[in-house]
């Protein structure tokens, strides 16, 4: 797979300084340290500068390492550090690490009493890559018999167990396969794959539930298995289709966002949904045509037994009973409780991911935040690159924006901090930040830099300026990102209402179904904003607040659970319009179509509840954020929405929730049997 580079993911005037700094040769080279400190704790000794002299000695010798300085002790005297310059590798790729970790793992041992730690610019990126490989590996590990036992308790039999599970494992291969050619167009971010498999086997196992469940449920009312296929194709293999198109949609709109990382979540999330909806429609009617009954085998004893003395929708006739009894008062109330959670919401800041967000047990993320607290000089900078025709005069407005920065009190002076180009042509200033780098305080800073100090400074000269650097870079994304919600959100909901109106041939269904939408991703963020803002949850889910979300995490869920909401919903709405044609009373229709697809519903949605919550309990904090975020919506999605709000508002509206068509009597391709469930077969949850 061809793989995104440093080089894709410039965006604003960070990125054009970025670009400036390379042509003029002026890229600062990947910088190591080795961080000695007391096991115990208290100050180092001579012990530790031996050591440090030790390790110092074995890097030089190091082809890729340019230059190791003398090891420094911290004001503190609890820490020492030595720090390593490494040399410029071509093609933006990292430099070879390998000979410094080596140096590491064979000082510790020599040094009882002292912990001697690696960490910089590649180490850090390795340590995390690492982490979060690991992090993903585990939950997927887990994700997949977690699906199967579902699965088997919902069909009580492996063949069918089984079959969701492959088309979804096949699905995902199947789009990962496709991903390599597709790079050379686009190029990829790694972690795509692990987006690829969470959509994929989403979407996969539910268009499966979908068919298997009505295919199972017209042999149960005495269909032959040819006929049932039949109908199952033309209902559930409809909606399985249009449930296609809304992920695809809705996954299309990340590109509006106008980024490397959303282009690749979405090229990856298209390709397996669109391998999802064929398998489902080619593959798993085939093998039900083959099977026929015996999809039901072999049949697992206890479970078969249990599941054929449960009668459909056990739970859902007692939610719908008071529900549709009580359309008003069950509207309101669930308007009130969504609304409720979603209120935090208001509130939500967004922030980039930085060192502060990191998980503290990682020893390369823990030094570098030690580093920071023992040398107040060091820290986040920001890099000014100045451009114009004489060296002497970028140099000059160089002193002048530098004494203007600091003079604000956001900037500090760092060691040699103006660079020429040889060509005399471009400068580099470097401003240290006494903000940390993601920080709100950062991001004001950066802000006031570019609109106020720099414009004042050179106010009577020709140099044309850019403030990039890593401050700078986060503050850039981070307002990138919140610029694009928006975008995805008009783009979003405005391609689901012209699908669900096509669709449904309804303008009042799609408005609805817009509406429902925004309410349940509102109280997904108004979760996540209480929980991820705040401090109170941070020893449940082992995790460090910084006072805002993941900039792009908002984006990422609202794109994601539109999509896997409306796989469900349009499931349920086909199978209500269904009885509407039939010529059923809108409330009968209803409850009939409501209570028909309630097994379905909770199946799916415990499937990805399972899945999803599993991402809560990874160390990374935007991983957390996903897991929370998901899995809270899919529950108020499934329960709240589906069996209050969607019933009491069809309800309320009755003929008119289908107009302009208001239903079509008697254009269902099959009668509606009052009694649909006279054989007791097992029909799943809920």
């Amino acid at each position: 797979m061809n793989t995104t580079t440093a080089a894709d993911y410039r965006i604003g005037q960070s990125g054009t300084a970025a670009a400036q700094i390379e042509k003029a040769g002026l890229d600062a080279p990947d910088s190591e340290f080795i961080v000695l400190s007391r096991a115990s704790g208290g100050e180092v000794g001579a012990g530790a500068r031996v050591a440090a002299n030790r390790i110092a000695a074995d890097i030089r010798t190091d082809s890729h390492v340019q230059q190791v300085a003398p090891p420094a002790v911290s004001p503190d005297k609890k820490l020492m550090i030595v720090p390593i310059t490494m040399k410029t590798v071509a093609d933006d790729k990292d430099p070879d690490i390998s000979g410094i970790t080596r140096a590491v793992n064979d000082a510790q041992p020599r040094a009882p009493g002292l912990r001697i730690v690696q960490t910089g610019d590649t180490s850090m990126n390795e340590a995390i890559n690492t982490r979060v490989g690991n992090d993903l590996g585990s939950a997927e590990s887990k994700s997949m018999p977690i699906t199967i036992v579902l699965m088997l308790l919902v069909f009580a039999a492996l063949i069918a167990a089984g079959i969701p599970v492959l088309l979804a494992i096949a699905s995902v291969f199947a789009t990962m396969g496709l991903m390599g050619p597709v790079s050379l167009l686009l190029p990829m971010e790694d972690s795509v794959t692990s987006v690829i498999l969470l959509i994929g086997m989403a979407v996969g196992v539910d268009y499966s539930l979908f068919y298997l469940k009505r295919e199972r449920q017209e042999r149960q009312r005495g269909a032959s298995a040819a006929d049932a296929v039949e109908i199952a194709a033309e209902t559930s293999g409809h909606s399985i289709v249009v449930s296609g198109i809304a992920v695809i949609v809705s996954m299309g709109g990340l590109y509006a966002v106008g980024d490397v990382t959303f282009s690749s979540i979405a090229t990856g999330s298209l390709i397996v949904v669109a391998f999802a909806v064929f398998g489902s429609l080619t593959v798993l009617p085939a093998l039900l045509s083959l099977l026929g009954p015996k999809v039901d085998r072999p049949r697992i004893p206890l479970l078969w037994r249990v599941s054929s003395r449960m009668q459909p929708g056990t739970v859902s006739k007692r939610v719908l009973g008071p529900v549709l009894r009580r359309p008003v008062a069950s509207l309101i109330t669930g308007l009130v409780i969504l609304g409720a959670i979603a209120i935090p919401a208001l509130g939500m800041k967004q922030q980039t991911s930085s060192l502060d967000s990191l998980p503290r047990d990682i020893p390369a993320v823990r030094a570098l935040q030690q580093i920071g607290e023992a040398f107040p000089g060091d820290g986040p900078t920001a890099a000014v690159v100045l451009q114009g025709d004489n060296a002497a005069e970028l140099k000059h407005d160089a002193k002048i924006v530098a004494n203007n920065a600091i003079s604000t009190g956001d900037w500090k002076a760092v060691a040699d901090p103006v660079k020429v180009s040889s060509d005399g042509h471009t400068a580099v200033l470097t401003l240290g930040s006494k903000a940390g780098e993601g920080s709100f305080a950062a991001g004001d800073a950066v802000r006031d830099l570019r609109a106020t100090v720099i414009p004042q400074a050179l106010s009577s000269s020709d140099t044309t300026w850019a403030v990039g650097g890593g401050v700078a870079e986060g503050y850039d994304q981070m307002e990138h990102q919140s610029a694009g919600l928006p975008k995805v959100l008009i783009v979003v909901l405005g391609l689901t209402l012209v699908m669900m109106m096509v669709t449904f041939r309804s303008i009042v269904v799609a408005l609805l179904t817009m509406a429902l939408n925004l309410l349940s991703v509102g109280a997904a963020f108004g979760v996540l904003t209480a929980v991820f803002q705040h401090t109170w949850a941070e020893s449940m889910l082992n995790f460090h607040s910084t006072g805002g979300l993941i900039s792009w995490i908002p984006i990422f869920l609202f794109a994601v659970l539109v999509g896997l909401s409306m796989d469900y919903h349009v499931f349920v709405l086909s199978r209500i319009k269904e009885k509407v044609d039939a010529g059923l009373p809108p409330k009968l229709a209803v409850r009939e179509g409501v209570q028909e697809t309630a097994g379905v519903v909770t199946s799916a949605a415990v499937v990805m509840i399972s899945v999803f919550a599993l991402f809560a309990t990874l160390s990374m904090v935007e991983m957390k954020e996903i897991g929370v975020g998901l899995s809270i919506a899919i529950l108020l999605d499934a329960t709240v929405v589906r069996l209050v709000l969607l019933p009491s508002a069809l309800a309320l509206l009755g003929r008119w929730a289908w107009w302009p068509s208001r239903g079509r009597k008697g254009s269902a391709a099959r009668p509606v049997d009052p009694a649909p469930y006279s054989v007791r077969e097992p029909v799943g949850m809920g």
